[in-house]
């Protein structure tokens, strides 16, 4: 019933909106690339290899005056896979604008999830954590219902194929979100989700993304906690995630760091993990600083040099790299 609902909506209101008085043309097309050395130290070993880490196309346009769509491709991902053959495209999607405050989306988006570190563009990112790296669908087919309650702040619910499944099986996510703001200087990506694993089983995220902003200093700070149901204590599977960013004329001073934990205890009655992503008794820590250069502007080329490391490889890690974005189109 639910894969019917979802598949109805994916052919209905396409067709509805394409009745008004129609246009069709693509407002922006591009390619963006990012290249690095990454070098790596390990208990004395040395390895260096040069990476191209990202390849995207990219594009938005319209269909009507109030229907767009958006479409993003990752050729650094596998292409094609027999569970998901849409695998390396991130966005595929259809949004109709029902009016000021309405809007309904039908495709392939990401997971309403409140961490700025998941929401993060893939290619500005240079280190994950375990729950980013690791989950297995970060983007998904569904349906997304946005509302604008007022400017700058909106909710969306979204209902989707499960992340934590492997391909488009029987397994589900309802996501509810707040995007928004408390006051000038502090954005919200806050979320409550429940997600079934491949077995069905529910597991619920609680994420507080925060994103503050004084003059040219940026903090991320994200909190987010896992829980399923016979879990023993409530708070024992959570992350702890804050990003810096320091800009100073075409210059980012940055430092990111984070902290996973998953207690041992967080395990059904047949040993089998609640949470499919973390494992139980891991307590994972990760953190690294860099700096980036933007020798034109922000949006066309960003040269950067970074270093990172965790507790877990214990792999002292250094990139350097050059990320550059040229257009086709653009309107």
């Amino acid at each position: 019933m639910k894969r019917l609902v979802l598949t109805l909506a994916c052919i209905i209101f396409p067709l509805a909106a394409f009745a008004a008085d129609g246009f069709n043309f693509i407002d922006s097309l591009y390619f963006d690339t990012r290249a690095s050395f990454r070098q790596h130290l390990n208990d004395g070993d040395y390895n260096g290899q040069f990476m191209a880490d990202h390849f995207n196309i990219q594009g938005w346009g319209h269909v009507s005056e109030n229907l767009t769509y958006r479409f993003r491709q990752r050729l650094n991902k596998k292409m094609y896979d027999e569970n998901n053959m849409l695998n390396s495209l991130d966005w595929l999607c259809l949004n109709w604008e029902i009016d000021p405050k309405w809007t309904l989306t039908v495709g392939k988006t990401p997971l309403k999830l409140g961490e700025y570190e998941f929401d993060a563009v893939p290619i500005d990112v240079y280190f994950y954590g375990i729950f980013c790296s690791r989950i297995f669908q970060g983007f998904t087919l569904g349906v997304t219902g946005d509302y604008q309650f007022s400017p700058g702040q909106h909710l969306s619910l979204q209902v989707c194929n499960s992340p934590l499944s492997l391909g488009n099986t029987n397994s589900y996510a309802y996501n509810f979100a707040w995007f928004g703001h408390i006051n000038k200087w502090w954005n919200t990506l806050w979320s409550c989700n429940l997600v079934q694993d491949a077995d069905q089983r529910m597991i619920n995220y609680l994420a507080l993304g925060n994103h503050f902003v004084f003059g040219g200093l940026a903090i991320d700070l994200d909190l987010m906690n896992r829980a399923a149901s016979g879990q023993k204590n409530f708070v024992s599977d959570y992350s702890v995630i804050s990003k810096v960013i320091w800009s100073v004329g075409k210059w980012n001073l940055c430092a990111k760091g984070g902290y996973e934990r998953n207690s041992s205890d967080n395990v059904d009655k047949n040993g089998k993990a609640y949470d499919v992503v973390i494992d139980p008794g891991t307590d994972f820590a990760y953190g690294g600083c860099g700096v980036e250069y933007f020798p034109l502007d922000r949006k066309t080329l960003r040269l950067h040099a970074v270093y990172f490391r965790d507790n877990m490889t214990k792999t002292d890690s250094f990139d350097i790299g050059i990320t550059y974005r040229f257009d086709v189109i653009k309107h």
